[in-house]
């Protein structure tokens, strides 16, 4: 087939230009990435830099290497428990500054610092400073969401109960602390230290009646729950009862581990060796009811009214 000489000549600009973009192609400019679960991983109007996780030094901060240079990174808008010293419980809700309660956060730092390191360690990141705070914090360090494959791994800690919202403004804020409830109501993680003794005695009784939501249809979000001292509690064939006669047996061997708890649901689910279901639907009433827990031999142990 004839050509022109014109012809030829676009054709042959159009073939080095593609060879051109295929050595060097320009660096997009990030954009808020979606597949968090709680909608973008990073927000509009953030400053962001590509970097790669050196160090996870705890559950909330990380060494990184950007540019041929190093830097220290705290997560914004998140606090794990310090995994270097005691954490205070008050900062904390609900969970008890006791002995157990600051045991339980103890573990809880090392867990947050695991599911850190999982998340980011050795990994190429996206650090996206949020428009709202400040680009440094009083240490020098560097305020960021860390976003790894589309997630940002702030909000991730904060939706395993693996950290708190740190109380600030930032512009995810709406986000998190929504996740923050839900894994307080689930007690995940972290949260789970809210149902260690608030006292010294050996076996102490707590109930939440009102589930999030309407309690029909969510059963499962109310419970009571059976929480040990500094010694385990054998509570095989115990029963817990409400005013109304409704009675639930622990199975034989149950056992209320140490410094932890045992719970029973008031809806539908598979048992494990702590949690239990009553398979009753709703149980306890929102305007007040009483808790009994009896022991093997009918007689009553824990007692709570509310």
């Amino acid at each position: 087939m004839h050509r022109s000489a014109s012809a030829v000549a676009l054709v042959a600009a159009v073939l080095v230009l593609a060879g051109c973009s295929a050595v060097a192609p320009t660096t997009p400019t990030p954009t808020a990435v979606g597949g968090d679960a709680a909608g973008e991983a990073i927000p509009d109007g953030a400053d962001t830099q590509r970097a790669t996780v050196t160090r996870v030094v705890d559950g909330d901060t990380i060494e990184v290497r950007a540019g041929g240079e190093t830097d220290t990174v705290r997560l914004v808008g998140v606090d794990a428990p310090e995994a270097r010293g005691e954490t205070n419980p008050a900062e904390f809700e609900g969970v008890p500054d006791t002995a157990a309660g600051r045991a339980c956060l103890a573990r809880a730092a090392d867990n947050a610092t695991a599911a850190l390191a999982d998340l980011v360690a050795d990994r190429d990141v996206t650090l996206a400073v949020d428009p709202l705070t400040d680009r440094r914090d009083r240490y020098d360090r560097l305020l960021a969401h860390v976003v790894v494959d589309g997630t940002n791994a702030n909000h991730r800690l904060v939706e395993t109960g693996r950290a708190r919202v740190y109380d600030t403004e930032f512009a995810l804020a709406d986000r998190f602390y929504a996740s923050e409830r839900a894994a307080q109501d689930q007690r995940r993680g972290l949260w789970s230290c809210a149902d260690q003794p608030t006292g010294d005695t050996d076996l102490q009784l707590r109930v939440r009646a009102d589930a999030p939501g309407d309690d029909r249809e969510n059963p499962n979000g109310e419970y009571v729950a059976l929480v040990a001292g500094d010694d385990a509690v054998d509570v095989g064939g115990w029963t817990v009862s409400d005013e109304a006669g409704r009675e639930f047996t622990f199975p034989e061997g149950t056992t209320v581990p140490a410094n932890g708890s045992v719970r029973l649901y008031s809806g539908f689910g598979e048992d494990t060796a702590t949690e239990f279901y009553w398979h009753e639907g709703a149980v306890w009433n929102n305007d007040g009811d009483t808790a009994f827990v009896r022991d093997a031999d009918g007689d009553l142990v824990l007692e709570h009214s509310y």
